[in-house]
């Protein structure tokens, strides 16, 4: 099985529905019949097998760490059906999403998660000051601010290290 690359504006209405129906069977929360969470992303990455099994979004966008201006790739909506886990599936897909972010711009990838997986790719948890805004529903809600995520991982692209004691502004939602 080999990963797909899906950019946003080029998703079908069928794999919408599909994407929409995985998230469903994975996932407590409610997306609202969606393919996504909170807002649309930048691309998606799935396997395949008489439908889609596997999903994986990436949100490419400019984050404020302190004062800097920077470019990450943010992970989200992972997702494999029930009936095909184990078998490596997410893994596959996060090494595919890795692999298109290096030839992003994206200078960092960011996550929120507890996966195993995660740090066996190489990511990390940090603790830094967060800046989000709550739009959970795919409404404008709560501006939460200074308040570490539990769950935040970051794998720096390039030679440049995460600074983990700046504040970080995501400029929006979470991904």
């Amino acid at each position: 099985m080999i990963p797909e690359i899906i950019p946003e504006h080029l998703l079908t209405n069928a794999d919408e529905a599909a994407i929409a129906a995985l998230l469903a069977r994975c996932f407590s929360t409610d997306f609202g019949g969606r393919s996504f969470f909170q807002t649309r992303h930048t691309w998606r990455h799935v396997l395949r097998q008489d439908g889609i099994i596997a999903h994986l979004a990436v949100q490419l966008r400019a984050v404020r760490l302190g004062d800097d201006l920077v470019t990450i790739a943010g992970i989200a909506d992972v997702a494999t059906d029930p009936n095909h886990r184990g078998k490596g599936h997410a893994a596959m897909l996060l090494q595919a999403a890795l692999d298109a972010a290096r030839k992003s711009p994206a200078r960092h990838v960011l996550l929120f998660g507890t996966a195993q997986l995660y740090p066996a790719a190489g990511f990390r948890p940090i603790r830094n000051p967060l800046t989000y805004i709550d739009l959970t529903g795919a409404r404008s809600g709560t501006l939460h601010r200074d308040n570490p995520e539990d769950h935040l991982q970051v794998l720096d692209l390039t030679s440049e290290a995460w600074d983990a004691t700046k504040p970080l502004d995501l400029l929006g939602g979470l991904f």
